[in-house]
Parts: C-alpha cells; structure tokens; sequence
C-alpha cells in the first residue's frame, strides 16, 4: 500500500534527513519526504502499514523534532 500525508517539514535539507530516517525502518518498502509539496509519501505492506506508519513517524520525529505529519 502507498500513502500521502499533508506533513509540515522546515528545509529541503531537514526532508532529505526525515526520508533517510524513515527509509531505515522495518517494513519500510519506499519513502519521500517533499520540502515544497509538504507531503510524505509512504509506502509498505497492506497487513502492516499502520504499524510502519507509526514507527516512521517517530523516526522522522527523531531525525528531525520539526517534522510533523496530519493523520
């Protein structure tokens, strides 16, 4: 399954940290994080992706304290 959210992300730079994070995470299959669009993108397993969505969430967070995604 693939996702957009609305996200609220500083600088292209702070995006680029937030998508490395995220793309680290199990489960994990694809990730963008976009400075202009404000949108994160995320894509993984349909019987898991709530899960993943969680921990990259809190990854990105972790990245970057700034990062904050609408759900």
């Amino acid at each position: 399954m693939k996702k957009k959210f609305k996200c609220e992300i500083d600088c292209a730079n702070c995006a680029a940290k937030v998508e490395a994070a995220i793309k680290k995470v199990d489960g994990v299959k694809d990730a963008s994080v976009n400075f202009l669009t404000q949108k994160f993108m995320l894509e993984a397993d349909d019987d898991r992706f709530e899960e993943v969505l969680k921990a990259a969430v809190k990854a990105g967070k972790h990245a970057e304290a700034e990062f904050e995604v609408e759900l």
